[in-house]
């Protein structure tokens, strides 16, 4: 049965309990991490969010009752211990911050007990996902995951901080808002007062820190949750947390200078890295072409090559096919790997046709001088001696090459060049590379659409020289955007945006957006900008991103406290449900079964 605190008060978590405490009596309470009882002597290791205290139970000087009771004790028990402390007994532990010292118990209240938990309550937990995230509160007793959520807590408090510091005003947006579907899908909420009519969950709060800054507010900050039904990924969840900021009366360079000193400031107190500022900027059509991304990582080399002006000629017809239709030729030199083995070669070659490629022709030079080309019969000698020497290759490197349109060719060597960095062993984890890309280009042509949609958003201002350009080569034309990126990872972009009516509206035609459509979606804001706006820019990070990189995660799930599984769906309390048909009713709302399913189960 469980038994009451009342009357006791904890004096100590369990690592606040130190050799300088040795002789006081203390009270400490938390989850019986194992109990080993040998005897006449019980060990206890007591665990809460601190860490671990061995607590000693030994028959003829523990009280008959209270040794009687942590016989019973089992793995997870809450506990609450008076007891003295003492210099340890036995051997010292010296992974413990506790390691020298235990407490020679004297009075003990269980809790509250446990059932056997489905998974053992320790780090680097081998536990399946599933199984981790349906018993959710459990996982997050473990003390990696603990430590991950308090570094999270710790770099939201340094955030804070530093801008409050700097003049940002903390200022919170609405959660239901207008449907804007200018991007990513929205998750939408029915109104019971507007029949008909929907909120949507916000996937930023852009158009609100912008009227802010419309408001005269100047500098804004929040800590913003928002929402996205997108397919997830390692780096993706539905519902995130973003640190959102919006400036007034300034250019990309000061955006820039003071994220730049908040990330030295973050990782230095965080994790006592240097972060060396000013940080690398590389514009987005340098990054495309030397590394195949717009968030390359840059903790290695085995950058792209283009090799189309060596190859305009040769007999290879896919080669010369991709560079008349307009696309290029590019490769990359994995140095070292020219003996890899053909099975391994047809793989990279499956692998990259997950991103559009057709194939993947090689060049394997060997030691001996000799060399395997998967397209030699359409070279002459000549065209294959030039084209290793427009790749720097050596004996013993692997030489491979994508052709197509240029979208295609940077998608699947960057992704190429990242698997192989893996395989070889070239990145090195302990690494942050930080690196600004830039001069984004403003617009994307969608076929699906058969329309250019914004990059970004609507609302980002282009290169004031590319501007006159936007009528005849839209798809030229740059922009005032920026991305922060580390270790290939964005953790946050930005823009300026744009103020002046005349530029927004031609946004608006370039994107296909009639006057009329322009008002219905963001009537509100350019109504405010009729009003007197000042130029101003802004960046957002992902909080979840910025911390899985700097814990060391593999997931972001592993900085969430309640995260969602691949589907978006909620492992811990079964959401999303079907729900009463009296609420359905009441909201006027109607669910048809998907086809095929009988119509008793939607109405489940």
């Amino acid at each position: 049965m469980a038994e009451s605190m009342l009357g006791m008060k904890r004096t100590h978590r369990c690592t606040e309990v130190s050799v300088s405490d040795i002789g006081s009596t203390v009270t400490v309470m938390g989850w019986v991490q194992r109990s080993r009882n040998k005897g006449s002597l019980i060990f206890v290791d007591l665990r809460d969010r601190s860490g671990i205290l061995q607590l000693i139970f030994e028959e003829g000087k523990t009280p008959a009752a209270v040794f009687e009771k942590a016989v019973k004790l089992r793995s997870e028990y809450v506990i609450a211990v008076t007891g003295r402390v003492a210099k340890r007994a036995g051997a010292v532990n010296p992974n413990l911050r506790t390691g020298d010292i235990e407490i020679l118990a004297d009075e003990l209240r269980i809790l509250s007990e446990s059932e056997t938990p489905p998974f053992p309550i320790e780090e680097n937990s081998r536990t399946r996902d599933d199984i981790r995230l349906k018993y959710r509160y459990l996982d997050l007793r473990r003390p990696d995951l603990q430590k991950n959520i308090f570094m999270r807590s710790r770099v939201c408090q340094i955030v804070r901080s530093f801008l409050t510091d700097e003049g940002f005003i903390e200022i919170e947006t609405p959660m239901l808002t207008k449907s804007t579907p200018e991007g990513a899908r929205d998750y939408l909420v029915p109104s019971r007062v507007h029949p008909g009519s929907f909120y949507a969950l916000p996937q930023s709060p852009q158009l609100f820190k912008q009227l802010l800054m419309v408001s005269g507010y100047d500098r804004y900050f929040q800590l913003a949750r928002c929402f996205r039904d997108e397919d997830l990924r390692a780096d993706r969840q539905p519902e995130f947390t973003q640190i959102d900021m919006e400036l007034s009366f300034v250019d990309v360079d000061d955006v820039i200078d003071v994220n730049e000193r908040l990330l030295k400031r973050l990782f230095k107190e965080i994790l006592d890295v240097d972060v060396q500022i000013p940080i690398q900027r590389m514009c987005w059509q340098e990054a495309m072409e030397r590394y195949g991304s717009d968030k390359p990582d840059t903790r290695f080399g085995m950058e792209l090559q283009d090799v189309t002006d060596i190859v305009k000629d040769c007999g290879f017809g896919v080669f010369t096919g991709a560079i008349e239709k307009g696309g290029s030729v590019r490769g990359i030199n994995a140095k070292g790997q020219g003996g890899m083995p053909r099975k391994k070669i047809d793989k990279l070659g499956e692998f990259v046709k997950d991103y559009g490629a057709k194939g993947l022709p090689y060049i394997a030079l060997h030691e001996d001088g000799t060399c395997k080309c998967s397209f030699a019969k359409f070279m002459t000698d000549e065209e294959l001696k030039a084209l290793i020497a427009a790749m720097k290759g050596e004996p013993g490197d692997l030489l491979l090459f994508a052709a197509d349109r240029d979208k295609t060719v940077f998608a699947s060597l960057g992704a190429l060049r990242l698997e192989l960095g893996k395989q070889m062993g070239l990145i090195d984890k302990n690494k942050f590379n930080f690196l600004w890309v830039t001069e984004f280009p403003l617009l994307e042509w969608s076929d699906e659409e058969n329309r250019y949609m914004a990059m970004h958003h609507p609302f980002t201002m282009p290169m004031e020289e590319d501007y006159p350009n936007i009528d005849t080569d839209p798809g030229h034309v740059r922009a005032k955007a920026y991305d922060i990126v580390l270790n290939g990872t964005e953790i946050g972009g930005g823009s300026v945006r744009i103020h002046q009516d005349d530029i927004q509206e031609k946004m608006f035609e370039v994107l296909g957006f009639t006057k009329e459509r322009a008002y219905r979606q963001f009537g509100f804001l350019l109504d405010a900008f009729r009003y007197g706006v000042p130029p101003h820019a802004g960046l957002a990070y992902g909080l979840d991103r910025l911390v899985m990189i700097m814990a060391g995660a593999d997931t972001i799930r592993d900085v969430i406290a309640f995260p969602k599984v691949k589907d978006a769906s909620c492992l811990l309390t079964s959401a999303p449900a079907p729900v009463e048909e009296d609420q359905l009713e009441e909201l006027g709302i109607e669910v048809r079964p998907q086809e095929g399913e009988p119509a008793e189960t939607a109405k489940e």
